[in-house]
């Protein structure tokens, strides 16, 4: 009995889990909202999931504010790169899949092809943010680093942004996944991102301090 009411063991571990899982999920969200700051908000969701929630270690809040604050100044110039990137590179694709879909031919190899293409770009994305969460980079450091690993590790990139465009398909289609599914989606998405991080720095491996 001793050990039920230890907060360090048994199920208050996975309690203390699933709210710092659910908590960082919401506090993402909200500080996506003016979209100018999803970018350091995805640095330190990533970053906090990986270090307090995969490393079972407490105050998770308390870091991912910090993280955000120590990412916002590069964080909000890739995003003025970003997003206006993304807003072209989905117009582009909504317009050859009309065309393609449409007349066939030529034009639906054109549109297999740029949804091919599309890959390296949306790699480039998600190694972007995880990159910000763990290292200090500026920003043409980090756009080049992160273009460097989506070729290097071409497989890990292809799983990593089907990883990302299914959790988000899935909160688009449904409200509740958002309450978890952030979060959730990062922890998957540094299975793959870590072990090819301690690849190059080996210092973040598990156990050692940053």
């Amino acid at each position: 009995m001793g050990d039920f009411f230890n907060p360090e063991k048994g199920i208050w571990v996975w309690i203390s889990t699933l709210v710092d899982v659910a908590g960082l999920s919401l506090l993402w969200l909200l500080l996506c909202l003016p979209l100018i700051t999803a970018g350091p908000a995805t640095a330190a969701l990533y970053y906090t999931v990986v270090k307090y929630v995969r490393g079972r270690e407490s105050g998770a809040f308390g870091a991912y504010l910090r993280s955000f604050r120590d990412n916002l100044k590069t964080g909000l110039k890739a995003d003025l790169i970003v997003l206006p990137a993304v807003v072209l590179l989905l117009l582009l694709h909504h317009i050859t899949r009309w065309y393609g879909t449409r007349d066939g031919g030529a034009l639906y190899i054109l549109y297999v092809a740029q949804y091919i293409f599309l890959m390296l770009p949306a790699g480039m994305l998600c190694w972007l943010f995880p990159l910000l969460g763990r290292f200090e980079y500026g920003v043409g450091g980090l756009f080049r680093t992160a273009f460097q690993l989506t070729i290097a590790h071409l497989p890990s990139t292809v799983v990593i942004v089907l990883l990302t465009v299914q959790s988000a398909v899935f909160c688009i289609e449904r409200w509740w996944p958002v309450l978890f599914m952030p979060s959730a989606a990062m922890l998957l998405v540094s299975l793959f991102t870590e072990r090819v991080f301690q690849k190059y720095a080996p210092e973040l491996a598990p156990g050692e301090e940053e």
